[in-house]
């Protein structure tokens, strides 16, 4: 099997692992009559085995952890700067949902964690986040910092050494939606479109504040 095909069987099996904890949860939740969130799952399902703590550094150098950092709604995405495509699609894609929440008066933070710890320093990924939002949270730290932030977010990623300098890093392209109080509430994928997840982050967002 070539590097490629390595990269995309591994990308499947985190991606049904991820898929496989949430549909666990929602039928736990169904049965017990406890999902506040279930009215805006249109046929999406979260859980609670997708995020949990972490400990990173922010563009000004200070270590953050997740309290820190998840104070409101927040989307969370795990890439790169070097990425060629994706990551500042999918970024650019949570900046619009971002801005089309404030303009119905609800406040969405961005938050973009590097994979790519090498040639990401924190100040190179907020200066990526920046430049995106003008108040995304870009973070990063050590390999190892990052590498539990991941396995937090069941997020899988795979550095292509093929090229010491200019090389790629496979990842999934999953935004997570984390609320206060609540956790990992829904995941949306790299086709989904700013609206629609501004649309379900929205209906999200209510539910938690009826909880409340």
């Amino acid at each position: 099997m070539d590097r490629q095909s390595a990269g995309l069987v591994a990308g499947a099996v985190a991606v049904v692992a991820l898929v496989a904890a949430a549909t666990g949860y929602y039928l736990w939740t169904t049965r017990a009559g406890t999902d506040p969130l279930a009215a805006c799952r249109k046929g999406e399902v979260a859980g609670p085995a997708i995020g949990g703590p972490f400990t990173l550094v922010d563009s000004e150098g200070r270590t953050v952890t997740d309290a820190d950092v998840l104070t409101g709604p927040t989307l969370v995405y795990f890439g790169y700067t070097f990425c060629p495509d994706v990551c500042p699609m999918d970024m650019a894609r949570n900046a619009e949902a971002a801005d089309i929440l404030e303009r119905e008066g609800k406040a969405l933070k961005l938050v973009f964690i590097s994979v790519d710890p090498a040639r990401d320093t924190p100040q190179v990924a907020g200066e990526f986040a920046h430049a995106i939002h003008p108040d995304a949270i870009g973070l990063s730290g050590s390999p190892e910092q990052v590498a539990a932030a991941a396995r937090a977010y069941r997020v899988y990623y795979k550095v292509n050494d093929d090229d010491p300098e200019y090389y790629t890093v496979d990842h999934s392209t999953y935004s997570y939606l984390m609320l206060p109080g609540i956790g990992f509430a829904n995941f949306y994928g790299h086709t989904d479109t700013a609206g629609a997840v501004a649309e379900n982050a929205s209906c999200m967002i209510d539910a938690a504040a009826r909880q409340n």
